[in-house]
């Protein structure tokens, strides 16, 4: 049976799994609209909806350009007034200023002990950048692809593929030994699964979004309720315990 030491480098996801992405979106939105007054699922549906609209039309627009272009027909949907333009530049901008969650730092660096960790990411370079250096600071990841990178937004199995090449042409490493490490089943577990690349599904109980796959249907190869969970299960593996 394979185990999860069996693997050589981990493939994150960030924005979900290591970082609260659904409180920052409401914060960075209540900015521009101090009244703001939805359930908060409300807002993250909307949003995810709209996202996806436009990670797939505008697929090489850098994350905190699409966020900007994303904010005004946000407001729309929820019936918010028309927001100026440094609103949404604001917006956009906000990424590197949602917080991490708060067992991801020590997680982090117990599994760098045992793991290359990488990143595949949504966003932008900027905004990554800014993530690591406010939220997750002191973790230095060995790769980071972002889609500005890649030229693609994730479900796009060529974020997956050229992820694969990457670490084997860095350091030889196959696809049978990366497990794409993630929240979302949309973004991750399902384009994972059709690579032949195994998971680890980090659910992160209370999260509104993520965990729609299709017709319900949940994939992954392992699953924690945290990335804690996650590292005191590989800690245990490698003391073979």
């Amino acid at each position: 049976m394979t185990k999860l030491t069996s693997h050589k480098a981990l493939s994150f996801d960030v924005y979900g799994t290591l970082i609260d992405w659904e409180s920052g979106i409401v914060t960075a939105l209540s900015q521009g609209y101090p009244d703001l007054n939805f359930p908060k699922a409300d807002i993250l549906y909307a949003f995810h909806n709209l996202e996806k609209d436009y990670q797939s039309r505008y697929p090489d627009l850098p994350y905190s350009q699409l966020l900007s272009k994303i904010h005004p027909d946000l407001a729309s949907k929820l019936n918010l007034n028309p927001p100026a333009e440094a609103t949404s530049q604001q917006f956009g901008d906000s990424v590197g200023s949602w917080p991490a969650i708060p067992d991801t730092l020590d997680a982090l660096k117990r599994l760098q002990k045992h793991f290359k960790l990488l990143v595949l990411s949504n966003t932008d370079r900027a905004s990554f950048a800014a993530t690591n250096r406010t939220q997750l600071p002191g973790v230095e990841f060995d790769t980071v692809l972002t889609a500005q990178d890649i030229g693609f937004y994730k479900p796009d199995r060529r974020n997956f593929e050229y992820m694969l090449k990457n670490v084997n042409e860095k350091w030889g490493i196959s696809r049978e030994e990366v497990l794409q490490t993630a929240q979302s089943q949309f973004h991750d577990h399902y384009p994972a699964k059709e690579m032949g690349i195994r998971s680890a599904w980090i659910v992160r109980p209370g999260a509104i979004m993520g965990e729609q796959g299709k017709k319900g249907e949940e994939v992954w190869d392992w699953k924690f309720d945290t990335l804690g969970e996650m590292a005191d299960a590989v800690e245990k593996e490698a003391s073979g315990v």
